[in-house]
C-alpha cells in the first residue's frame, strides 16, 4: 500500500503541480533504507543545477554519499558529536542573541517536534540522541554534502540557497523527499578529513534524500508560516 504524506493545510486548494512541489514539501527526518537510483540524483542535481548565479559563476559543489562511504562519515561525526570538545561552524548562520519573532518561532518548532516524539523538557539525553540522527541523515539512504569555495561572498552564498531549494523541490519531482541540514557545519574538520576536501572548500550543509517514511510520528511535522501581511508590503 503506497504511503500517503499528510498535507500541509493551504489556503488554496487547486494547487498546480509546482506549487504542489514547493507548496507541500517540508523537512522530513525519518526516510526508508529503499535505495535511490545513481541516475535519479544525477538526474535532480542536473535539473537543481538551472538554478540562477550572479554572472554563471554556479557556485555550488556536492558531495554524494551512499553506503559505506556514508556510514563512515556518519561514524565519525557522532564520535565528535559525543565526545567533549565544542565544535562550530566556519561561518554564522545563526543570529549571536536570539529575539523576537524568531526566537518563538525557533522555540515552537523545537517543541513541536519533542512533543511528537514524547520527548519532555529537560530530558537532554533524549534531546541529544534525536540531534544525533542528523548526522546519520535520518537514515536515508543518500546523504549530500554541500561545499563552496571560501573566498567567494555573499551573493555566491544567496545563489547557493536558490540551488538547494531546487534540488529539494526536483527530488519531489521523483517521489523523494529531503532534510536540508546545517547541523553538519560545525563538523567540517571531520568532514574535511574523511571527503579529503581541499583547504579552499567550506562546509555549506549537508541533505538527507530518500524515501520518507511516512508512519514515523516525526514526518507527521507541519511547520507553520506567517500571513502573507507580516513580511509583505504593497505598495503603489
Amino acid at each position: 500500500m503506497t504511503e500517503i504524506a499528510p498535507r500541509i493545510p493551504l489556503p488554496v486548494s487547486d494547487l498546480n503541480p509546482v506549487e504542489e512541489a514547493v507548496g507541500q514539501r517540508r523537512s522530513v527526518r525519518a526516510f526508508k533504507p529503499d535505495p535511490v537510483p545513481r541516475a535519479t540524483v544525477e538526474r535532480i542535481l542536473q535539473v537543481a543545477a538551472r538554478a540562477p548565479s550572479g554572472t554563471n559563476m554556479q557556485p555550488w559543489k556536492v558531495h554524494i554519499l551512499t553506503g559505506s562511504a556514508k556510514d563512515r562519515l556518519s561514524a565519525a561525526i557522532l564520535t565528535a558529536f559525543d565526545g567533549d570538545e565544542e565544535h562550530a561552524g566556519e561561518w554564522a548562520y545563526y543570529p549571536k542573541k536570539f529575539r523576537d519573532p524568531y526566537l518563538t518561532r525557533r522555540r515552537k518548532v523545537g517543541w513541536d517536534l519533542y512533543g511528537l516524539l514524547g520527548i519532555e523538557k529537560g530530558d537532554h539525553e533524549r534531546m541529544h540522541a534525536q540531534h544525533g540522527r542528523n548526522h546519520l541523515f535520518f537514515d536515508a539512504p543518500v546523504g549530500l554534502i554541500f561545499v563552496i569555495d571560501r573566498d567567494l561572498e555573499i551573493g555566491s552564498w544567496l545563489d547557493y540557497g536558490m540551488f538547494l531549494q531546487n534540488v529539494m523541490v526536483v527530488a519531489r519531482s521523483h517521489g523523494l523527499e529531503t532534510c536540508p541540514q546545517a547541523a553538519f557545519a560545525p563538523y567540517h574538520k571531520v568532514i574535511r578529513a574523511e571527503l579529503g576536501l581541499d583547504e579552499m572548500e567550506a562546509v555549506v550543509c549537508g541533505m538527507s534524500l530518500g524515501y520518507a517514511d511516512w508512519g514515523k510520528a516525526e514526518n507527521t511535522l507541519v511547520t507553520e508560516r506567517v500571513p502573507l501581511d507580516e513580511f509583505v508590503t504593497f505598495r503603489e
